[in-house]
C-alpha cells in the first residue's frame, strides 16, 4: 500500500485542538520540528510527506480572524517552499510535496518552483493541486470574493496545461556541458511553450531542465463531479475523504472508471483516503486516547472557525443547533460534498450546525482506525485488500507523537503480512509510488 504522512506548516495538524495535547511538540516555528517528523516518516518508509495550506487566517466567522487567533485555528501557515528546502537536506528518500493554488499563483512560477526542488531532491517533488477554497484567500491577492467552483476548474485544466508544457519544454538530453567545445546545451533541444489561453499566456521556455522524474508527481483532492473529472485527467495520486468502507469503494470504482475514460491507466493512479490511527497498547488505551482527542481539546469556537473557511460561509450567525438546510449549502462556494459526507457518516439526514463543526474538527471525514496495533493493522488491511483504496493519507492526531507510535508500532505489523515496504527500492518519488516517469509531451 501507499502511505503519505499529512501535515500542515503551523501550529495544529487537520485537528484545531491539536497543539493543546499534552505531548505535543509547539516548536512549529523551527526547522528541526518539521525534519524530524520526516525523518521519522522516512524511517517508517513512507512514500510521501506533503503539506496542506491555505492562503489567508480562517477569517470568514464572524468576519473576523479573532477566534481562530484566540484558540489557535490553524492562524499560523509557514511558508512551504522554505519548510521543504531544509526536509530535502534532512531526508534522502522520502518524497516531498507541497500545496499550490491554481486561482493565486502563476503557471511559470509553481512550474520552476516544483523543478527546483524536484532536481534538488533528487526526484522527490510532488505538488498538491488545489483550486482555494474562500473569500479570505481571494482578499489577500486583491479580490473581493473568491473565484466559483467551476470557474476555478476550467482555470485550473489550463494551469495544467501550461505547467506541463514548461516542465516539457527540456528535452531529456538538451543539456550538453562540453567543457572542451564550449557548448553548454543544445538549443534545438529547448522549446518555447507559447501558451496562449483564456487564462494565462506563457511563452516559457522554463529556467529549469528537465527534472529526474520527468514532471513532479501530482495530488489532487477534490470529491464533486468537476474535481473527480479533474482528477482522471491529471493526477497521479487521488486524495479522499470517504467516511466508510462502502462508501471508499463506490468512490474507488466510481473514480477507477473515469481514469480509464481519459485514456489513462487507472492502476497507475493511487486513490488515497484520508485515515487516523490512534494506537494504543491495549485497545482500552487506544479508545481513552481517542476521547482525549475527540471531547477534552475541542474548542466549538475553533471548529466553527474553521468551518466557515472550509465551506466560505458565515456560521457565526447560527447557533450549534440549528439545522442546515439547503440554503446554507447552496450559499457555499466552498468544498462542496462535505454536508453530504456528514450525512454519509452519521447515516441521517437531519444535521445541525454542531454536527458540520464535529466532523471538520476532529476529522470524521475519513476512516478511524483506533486499537492495538493489530487491530489498526486489520482494519487498514481490510480497505486495502477491499479495493477501497490503494493506501492512506494519515493524519495526526498530535505531533509528532502520533507518526511516530504508528511508525514503531503499526508500520512493522503491514511490513510482516506483505502489505508494505520494508525498505525503499528505489530514489525517486515516482519509483516508491510505481508510476512511470512521463516522456516529453505525454
Amino acid at each position: 500500500m501507499t502511505l503519505v504522512g499529512f501535515m500542515q506548516a503551523g501550529n495544529v495538524t487537520v485537528y484545531s485542538g491539536s497543539w493543546r495535547y499534552p505531548s505535543a511538540d509547539l516548536s512549529f516555528l523551527s526547522m528541526e520540528y518539521y525534519q524530524r517528523i520526516a525523518r521519522t516518516l522516512e524511517q517508517g518508509k513512507f512514500d510521501l510527506v506533503f503539506f496542506d495550506d491555505r492562503l489567508a487566517m480562517p477569517g470568514i466567522y464572524g468576519d473576523s480572524v479573532a477566534d481562530a487567533v484566540r484558540h489557535g485555528a490553524r492562524p499560523v501557515k509557514l511558508d512551504l517552499t522554505a519548510v521543504l528546502g531544509g526536509i530535502v537536506g534532512a531526508t534522502s528518500k522520502i518524497g516531498v510535496g507541497a500545496t499550490y493554488s491554481t486561482t493565486y499563483y502563476e503557471p511559470f512560477h509553481v512550474a520552476r518552483t516544483f523543478a527546483t526542488l524536484d532536481h534538488l531532491s533528487g526526484g522527490r517533488a510532488a505538488w498538491n493541486v488545489v483550486t482555494s477554497v474562500n473569500d479570505s484567500e481571494g482578499q489577500n491577492f486583491g479580490r473581493e470574493a473568491h473565484v466559483g467552483h467551476d470557474e476555478r476548474y476550467d482555470r485550473a485544466h489550463e494551469f495544467l496545461e501550461a505547467t506541463t508544457a514548461l516542465w516539457d519544454s527540456w528535452e531529456d538530453d538538451a543539456l550538453i556541458m562540453d567543457r572542451d567545445s564550449g557548448e553548454f546545451a543544445d538549443p534545438t533541444k529547448v522549446h518555447e511553450v507559447n501558451h496562449k489561453g483564456k487564462w494565462f499566456r506563457v511563452r516559457g521556455p522554463l529556467t529549469v531542465p528537465r527534472t529526474p522524474q520527468g514532471r513532479p508527481a501530482i495530488l489532487q483532492a477534490g470529491s464533486s463531479g468537476r474535481g473527480r473529472e479533474f482528477a482522471a485527467e491529471w493526477a497521479d495520486l487521488v486524495f479522499t475523504a470517504d467516511p466508510g468502507l462502502a462508501v471508499a469503494q463506490r468512490h474507488y470504482s466510481d473514480q477507477k472508471e473515469r481514469i480509464a475514460e481519459a485514456g489513462r491507466d487507472p492502476e497507475a493512479v493511487k486513490i488515497l483516503p484520508m485515515a487516523y490511527a490512534v494506537v494504543g497498547e491495549t485497545q482500552a488505551i487506544a479508545e481513552e486516547k481517542e476521547r482525549l482527542f475527540l471531547d477534552a481539546y475541542v474548542h466549538p469556537v475553533a471548529s466553527l472557525a474553521l468551518l466557515s473557511e472550509v465551506m466560505n460561509y458565515d456560521f457565526a450567525k447560527h447557533d450549534l443547533d440549528d439545522p442546515v438546510t439547503a440554503e446554507m449549502t447552496e450559499a457555499s462556494s466552498g468544498i462542496r460534498g462535505l454536508a453530504e459526507g456528514v450525512k454519509r457518516h452519521l447515516g441521517r439526514d437531519d444535521l445541525t450546525v454542531r454536527d458540520l463543526a464535529a466532523h471538520r474538527a476532529t476529522l470524521l471525514q475519513g476512516p478511524r482506525f483506533v486499537g492495538t496495533a493489530e487491530r489498526v493493522a486489520d482494519q487498514m488491511q481490510e480497505w486495502f485488500e477491499s479495493r477501497g483504496c490503494d493506501g492512506f493519507v494519515l493524519a495526526a492526531t498530535h505531533l509528532p507523537g502520533a507518526f511516530e507510535e504508528f511508525v514503531r508500532m503499526v508500520v512493522p505489523i503491514l511490513q510482516e503480512r506483505g502489505l508494505f515496504r520494508r525498505e525503499y527500492e528505489g530514489s525517486t518519488l515516482r519509483e516508491h509510488l510505481g508510476i512511470a516517469r512521463p516522456g516529453t509531451g505525454h
